[in-house]
């Protein structure tokens, strides 16, 4: 996924749909529904960064169907499969304490709570249960596994400081 420190990535341009300049769109906020609350887009499609407006949008089906301002055509939505959509992190709602954007954690230093650094994480996986922290070895780290840990405040993760960069987690080292 391509970002940016100032942007997050919240859904990509999946297919077209139609023939009237609609695309599909599979949308990474929860609820899905929320991409459509963000109107100012830039598609992200090998390296070359577009600025779109979302013109309108709605649920179909499993997934998100949109028209971009300016796209009237099937051919015209083609050119922009396979684009990551791409929005300002202020642009994102402010969350409750002790909750985070994926966008947060990724790249935090990852913790036991005995202190043994198991390394960085890499990105997050959506399981349908809970998300799980890919956590990849860095050159401190205490072996060069990478971890699945499960993101379950109070549970398995102890604390996250985004001030220090880290996560704690109640893990043990062996898994």
């Amino acid at each position: 996924m391509t970002q940016r420190s100032q942007e997050t990535v919240v859904g990509r341009i999946t297919a077209v749909f139609g023939i009237k300049g609609w695309v599909k769109v599979y949308s990474y906020t929860d609820p899905l529904e929320g991409i459509l609350n963000y109107r100012n887009w830039t598609a992200v499609l090998d390296g070359k960064r577009i600025p779109v407006k979302l013109e309108e949008g709605r649920r179909h089906g499993p997934g998100i169907v949109v028209k971009l301002k300016g796209v009237d055509d099937r051919n015209a939505a083609m050119t922009y499969g396979g684009a990551d959509i791409v929005v300002p992190t202020e642009d994102l709602p402010q969350l409750p304490e002790g909750e985070f954007y994926w966008h947060q954690l990724e790249g935090l230093k990852v913790e036991t709570a005995e202190g043994e650094d198991l390394g960085r994480v890499n990105h997050m996986i959506e399981t349908g249960s809970n998300d799980v922290l890919v956590v990849q070895s860095t050159e401190t780290s205490i072996d060069q596994r990478e971890r699945l840990i499960p993101y379950l405040p109070d549970q398995v993760v102890r604390s996250v400081k985004l001030s220090e960069g880290l996560i704690v987690v109640d893990w043990d080292v062996e898994f």
